[in-house]
Protein backbone atom coordinates (compact mmCIF):
# COMPACT_ATOMS: atom_id res chain seq x y z
CA UNK A 1 0.00 0.00 0.00
CA UNK A 2 1.18 3.44 -0.57
CA UNK A 3 1.94 5.08 2.15
CA UNK A 4 -0.15 8.15 2.43
CA UNK A 5 -2.77 6.03 0.85
CA UNK A 6 -6.00 5.99 3.85
CA UNK A 7 -5.82 2.45 5.13
CA UNK A 8 -9.02 0.49 4.82
CA UNK A 9 -11.33 1.71 8.50
CA UNK A 10 -11.78 -1.11 9.81
CA UNK A 11 -7.78 -2.17 9.77
CA UNK A 12 -7.51 1.07 12.13
CA UNK A 13 -7.49 0.28 16.16
CA UNK A 14 -10.28 1.19 17.99
CA UNK A 15 -9.42 4.16 20.27
CA UNK A 16 -10.06 2.14 23.47
CA UNK A 17 -7.65 -0.26 22.22
CA UNK A 18 -4.66 2.12 21.17
CA UNK A 19 -1.35 1.96 23.56
CA UNK A 20 -0.95 4.68 26.02
CA UNK A 21 0.83 7.91 24.26
CA UNK A 22 4.17 8.73 23.63
CA UNK A 23 5.94 11.89 24.71
CA UNK A 24 8.29 13.11 22.87
CA UNK A 25 11.23 16.33 23.29
CA UNK A 26 14.50 17.29 21.91
CA UNK A 27 14.09 15.97 17.91
CA UNK A 28 12.57 15.74 15.10
CA UNK A 29 9.81 13.71 13.13
CA UNK A 30 9.60 12.74 9.79
CA UNK A 31 9.10 10.53 6.97
CA UNK A 32 10.89 7.81 5.03
CA UNK A 33 10.15 5.15 2.64
CA UNK A 34 7.58 2.90 5.02
CA UNK A 35 7.02 4.74 8.35
CA UNK A 36 7.13 7.33 10.70
CA UNK A 37 10.42 7.65 12.57
CA UNK A 38 11.83 9.79 15.17
CA UNK A 39 15.34 11.41 15.49
CA UNK A 40 16.28 12.61 18.57
CA UNK A 41 19.06 15.04 19.51
CA UNK A 42 21.36 12.36 19.84
CA UNK A 43 21.14 10.76 16.43
CA UNK A 44 19.22 7.74 17.58
CA UNK A 45 16.51 6.52 14.94
CA UNK A 46 13.17 5.33 16.34
CA UNK A 47 10.40 4.48 14.06
CA UNK A 48 6.84 4.51 15.74
CA UNK A 49 3.79 2.77 15.18
CA UNK A 50 1.48 5.66 14.91
CA UNK A 51 -1.32 3.36 13.79
CA UNK A 52 -1.73 1.99 17.56
CA UNK A 53 -0.70 4.73 19.49
CA UNK A 54 -3.69 6.86 21.30
CA UNK A 55 -1.38 10.09 20.96
CA UNK A 56 1.81 12.09 19.57
CA UNK A 57 2.42 14.34 22.47
CA UNK A 58 5.35 16.57 21.47
CA UNK A 59 7.41 18.88 24.10
CA UNK A 60 10.37 21.37 23.87
CA UNK A 61 12.53 20.93 20.98
CA UNK A 62 10.72 19.18 18.42
CA UNK A 63 9.99 19.60 15.10
CA UNK A 64 7.63 17.87 12.42
CA UNK A 65 7.38 17.65 8.76
CA UNK A 66 4.45 18.13 6.37
CA UNK A 67 4.83 14.27 5.44
CA UNK A 68 4.76 13.11 9.07
CA UNK A 69 1.69 15.02 10.03
CA UNK A 70 -0.24 13.87 6.74
CA UNK A 71 0.62 10.21 7.98
CA UNK A 72 -0.42 10.50 11.08
CA UNK A 73 -3.89 12.15 10.45
CA UNK A 74 -4.60 9.33 8.24
CA UNK A 75 -4.11 6.85 10.54
CA UNK A 76 -6.21 8.85 13.47
CA UNK A 77 -2.86 9.69 15.60
CA UNK A 78 -3.76 12.87 17.14
CA UNK A 79 -0.49 15.17 17.75
CA UNK A 80 -0.58 17.34 20.68
CA UNK A 81 1.98 20.00 21.65
CA UNK A 82 2.92 20.29 25.47
CA UNK A 83 5.23 23.50 26.84
CA UNK A 84 8.51 23.02 28.76
CA UNK A 85 8.02 20.26 32.01
CA UNK A 86 4.82 20.02 30.71
CA UNK A 87 3.54 22.94 31.78
CA UNK A 88 1.47 23.92 29.40
CA UNK A 89 -1.09 22.47 27.08
CA UNK A 90 -0.51 24.40 23.67
CA UNK A 91 -2.33 23.16 21.18
CA UNK A 92 -3.51 19.63 19.25
CA UNK A 93 -4.11 18.80 15.88
CA UNK A 94 -7.94 17.69 15.15
CA UNK A 95 -8.26 14.10 14.49
CA UNK A 96 -10.11 12.85 11.24
CA UNK A 97 -13.62 12.09 12.01
CA UNK A 98 -15.94 10.32 9.20
CA UNK A 99 -19.19 10.88 11.54
CA UNK A 100 -20.64 13.96 13.01
CA UNK A 101 -23.37 11.87 14.77
CA UNK A 102 -21.46 13.16 18.21
CA UNK A 103 -20.53 16.31 17.51
CA UNK A 104 -24.24 16.82 17.02
CA UNK A 105 -25.73 15.31 20.06
CA UNK A 106 -23.12 17.39 22.38
CA UNK A 107 -24.29 20.52 20.55
CA UNK A 108 -27.88 19.80 21.17
CA UNK A 109 -27.35 18.99 24.94
CA UNK A 110 -25.24 21.60 25.60
CA UNK A 111 -27.88 24.50 23.76
CA UNK A 112 -30.65 23.56 25.92
CA UNK A 113 -30.35 24.21 29.35
CA UNK A 114 -32.10 21.46 31.45
CA UNK A 115 -29.92 18.78 29.73
CA UNK A 116 -26.89 20.75 30.16
CA UNK A 117 -27.26 20.59 33.74
CA UNK A 118 -28.15 17.61 33.85
CA UNK A 119 -24.91 16.31 32.31
CA UNK A 120 -23.16 18.33 34.57
CA UNK A 121 -24.76 16.18 36.93
CA UNK A 122 -23.74 13.25 35.79
CA UNK A 123 -19.95 14.07 35.61
CA UNK A 124 -19.81 14.95 39.16
CA UNK A 125 -21.93 12.04 39.89
CA UNK A 126 -19.07 9.66 38.05
CA UNK A 127 -16.56 11.36 40.66
CA UNK A 128 -18.79 11.29 43.65
CA UNK A 129 -21.41 8.61 43.19
CA UNK A 130 -23.17 9.37 46.53
CA UNK A 131 -23.72 12.90 46.54
CA UNK A 132 -27.27 14.59 46.21
CA UNK A 133 -27.33 16.76 42.77
CA UNK A 134 -30.71 16.54 42.01
CA UNK A 135 -32.34 19.91 41.67
CA UNK A 136 -28.62 21.40 41.83
CA UNK A 137 -27.24 24.14 39.68
CA UNK A 138 -23.89 24.18 37.74
CA UNK A 139 -23.00 26.95 39.74
CA UNK A 140 -23.77 25.07 43.26
CA UNK A 141 -21.81 21.73 41.69
CA UNK A 142 -19.03 24.17 41.10
CA UNK A 143 -18.70 24.72 44.87
CA UNK A 144 -19.40 21.15 45.87
CA UNK A 145 -16.89 19.79 43.74
CA UNK A 146 -14.25 22.76 45.13
CA UNK A 147 -14.84 21.37 48.75
CA UNK A 148 -14.29 17.81 48.28
CA UNK A 149 -11.17 18.50 45.57
CA UNK A 150 -9.91 20.64 48.55
CA UNK A 151 -10.50 17.63 51.04
CA UNK A 152 -8.84 15.24 48.09
CA UNK A 153 -5.72 17.60 48.14
CA UNK A 154 -5.48 17.61 51.81
CA UNK A 155 -5.68 13.31 51.85
CA UNK A 156 -2.98 13.01 49.50
CA UNK A 157 -0.84 15.64 51.11
CA UNK A 158 -1.14 13.04 53.84
CA UNK A 159 -0.57 10.05 52.57
CA UNK A 160 2.65 11.09 50.13
CA UNK A 161 3.65 13.15 53.14
CA UNK A 162 3.57 16.33 50.90
CA UNK A 163 3.41 19.80 52.56
CA UNK A 164 0.64 21.10 50.89
CA UNK A 165 -0.78 24.66 51.57
CA UNK A 166 -3.45 25.03 49.01
CA UNK A 167 -3.66 24.94 45.04
CA UNK A 168 -1.55 28.55 44.34
CA UNK A 169 0.29 29.24 41.03
CA UNK A 170 0.69 31.81 38.06
CA UNK A 171 0.82 31.01 34.80
CA UNK A 172 3.06 33.91 33.93
CA UNK A 173 5.57 32.88 36.95
CA UNK A 174 5.83 29.63 37.40
CA UNK A 175 8.85 30.05 39.92
CA UNK A 176 6.92 31.40 42.46
CA UNK A 177 4.80 28.37 42.92
CA UNK A 178 5.81 25.58 45.35
CA UNK A 179 6.92 21.62 44.25
CA UNK A 180 3.43 20.42 44.15
CA UNK A 181 1.72 22.95 42.39
CA UNK A 182 4.31 22.33 39.70
CA UNK A 183 4.04 19.21 39.57
CA UNK A 184 0.11 19.46 39.55
CA UNK A 185 0.48 21.64 36.47
CA UNK A 186 2.73 19.20 34.90
CA UNK A 187 0.52 16.36 35.33
CA UNK A 188 -2.69 17.87 34.38
CA UNK A 189 -1.38 18.93 31.31
CA UNK A 190 -0.32 16.15 29.98
CA UNK A 191 -3.51 14.35 30.88
CA UNK A 192 -5.19 17.03 29.27
CA UNK A 193 -3.14 16.16 26.42
CA UNK A 194 -4.76 12.69 26.58
CA UNK A 195 -7.38 13.60 26.93
CA UNK A 196 -8.23 15.83 24.00
CA UNK A 197 -6.63 13.02 22.01
CA UNK A 198 -9.42 10.28 22.84
CA UNK A 199 -12.71 13.85 22.49
CA UNK A 200 -11.23 14.62 19.53
CA UNK A 201 -11.14 11.26 18.02
CA UNK A 202 -14.49 10.48 19.10
CA UNK A 203 -16.28 13.63 17.49
CA UNK A 204 -16.80 15.74 20.44
CA UNK A 205 -16.53 19.63 20.49
CA UNK A 206 -13.88 20.95 22.75
CA UNK A 207 -15.13 24.04 23.33
CA UNK A 208 -18.53 23.22 24.30
CA UNK A 209 -18.25 22.52 28.06
CA UNK A 210 -20.80 21.93 30.87
CA UNK A 211 -19.14 22.43 33.74
CA UNK A 212 -16.19 24.54 32.59
CA UNK A 213 -17.18 27.83 30.90
CA UNK A 214 -14.15 29.76 30.20
CA UNK A 215 -11.12 29.05 27.89
CA UNK A 216 -10.45 27.26 24.73
CA UNK A 217 -10.66 23.93 25.50
CA UNK A 218 -13.99 23.00 28.42
CA UNK A 219 -14.88 20.46 27.64
CA UNK A 220 -11.71 19.06 27.47
CA UNK A 221 -11.13 20.06 31.26
CA UNK A 222 -14.40 18.61 32.18
CA UNK A 223 -13.59 14.95 30.88
CA UNK A 224 -10.17 15.03 32.41
CA UNK A 225 -11.53 15.95 35.73
CA UNK A 226 -13.31 12.53 36.07
CA UNK A 227 -9.96 11.00 36.20
CA UNK A 228 -7.90 13.55 37.98
CA UNK A 229 -8.41 12.12 40.88
CA UNK A 230 -6.88 8.85 40.04
CA UNK A 231 -4.63 9.67 37.69
CA UNK A 232 -2.65 12.85 37.92
CA UNK A 233 -3.09 13.92 40.64
CA UNK A 234 -1.73 11.14 43.06
CA UNK A 235 0.70 11.33 40.15
CA UNK A 236 1.71 14.73 40.66
CA UNK A 237 1.53 14.15 45.15
CA UNK A 238 3.82 10.66 44.03
CA UNK A 239 6.37 11.98 42.32
CA UNK A 240 7.18 14.86 44.80
CA UNK A 241 7.36 12.37 47.67
CA UNK A 242 10.03 10.32 45.48
CA UNK A 243 11.49 13.36 44.01
CA UNK A 244 11.24 16.65 45.85
CA UNK A 245 13.00 18.52 42.49
CA UNK A 246 11.51 16.16 39.64
CA UNK A 247 11.83 18.58 36.54
CA UNK A 248 8.41 17.13 35.58
CA UNK A 249 9.99 13.86 33.89
CA UNK A 250 9.03 11.28 36.93
CA UNK A 251 5.76 12.85 36.93
CA UNK A 252 4.98 12.44 33.55
CA UNK A 253 6.26 8.76 33.84
CA UNK A 254 3.99 8.28 36.94
CA UNK A 255 0.88 9.38 35.12
CA UNK A 256 1.61 6.89 32.05
CA UNK A 257 1.75 4.09 35.09
CA UNK A 258 -1.62 5.31 37.01
CA UNK A 259 -3.32 5.53 33.09
CA UNK A 260 -2.02 2.35 32.70
CA UNK A 261 -3.57 0.63 36.12
CA UNK A 262 -7.08 2.81 36.13
CA UNK A 263 -7.81 1.20 32.28
CA UNK A 264 -8.35 4.93 31.61
CA UNK A 265 -8.13 4.84 27.93
CA UNK A 266 -10.23 1.92 27.80
CA UNK A 267 -12.98 3.39 29.93
CA UNK A 268 -13.00 6.88 28.51
CA UNK A 269 -14.76 6.57 25.45
CA UNK A 270 -17.61 4.55 27.43
CA UNK A 271 -17.78 6.77 30.33
CA UNK A 272 -18.02 9.79 27.83
CA UNK A 273 -21.01 8.18 25.91
CA UNK A 274 -22.78 7.29 28.63
CA UNK A 275 -22.80 10.87 29.77
CA UNK A 276 -24.93 11.77 26.77
CA UNK A 277 -27.16 8.80 26.72
CA UNK A 278 -30.79 9.58 25.97
CA UNK A 279 -29.66 13.41 24.52
CA UNK A 280 -30.49 12.93 21.17
CA UNK A 281 -29.92 10.05 18.27
CA UNK A 282 -27.21 10.31 15.71
CA UNK A 283 -28.53 10.08 12.40
CA UNK A 284 -30.32 7.07 10.87
CA UNK A 285 -27.74 7.06 7.65
CA UNK A 286 -24.61 7.65 9.68
CA UNK A 287 -21.88 4.71 8.92
CA UNK A 288 -21.64 2.53 11.43
CA UNK A 289 -17.95 0.89 10.67
CA UNK A 290 -15.83 3.14 11.79
CA UNK A 291 -13.37 1.54 15.15
CA UNK A 292 -12.97 5.05 16.23
CA UNK A 293 -16.87 6.89 16.26
CA UNK A 294 -19.31 5.82 18.75
CA UNK A 295 -22.23 3.93 17.95
CA UNK A 296 -25.28 5.55 17.63
CA UNK A 297 -26.98 3.79 21.05
CA UNK A 298 -26.04 7.55 22.93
Amino acid sequence: MPLFERPPLDTLAPAKDRWTPLYLEYGRLEVDDSSIKWVGSDGLVTRLPVATVSALILGPGTSITHAAVKAAAQCNCPLLWLGEDGLRFYAFGITPNHDNSMARIHASAWANPRSRNEIARRMFLHRFPEAAVHGVSIKQLRGMEGRRVKQTYAELGLKYGVTWKGRDYKSDNWAIADGINRALSASNASLYALTAAVCCSMGFIPQLGFVHAAGTLPFIYDAADLYKHETSWPAAFQALCLNPKDDGTLVRKLLKEKVEETRMLRRMPEDLKKLFEGQGEAPEDAPDDHPLQPRSEA
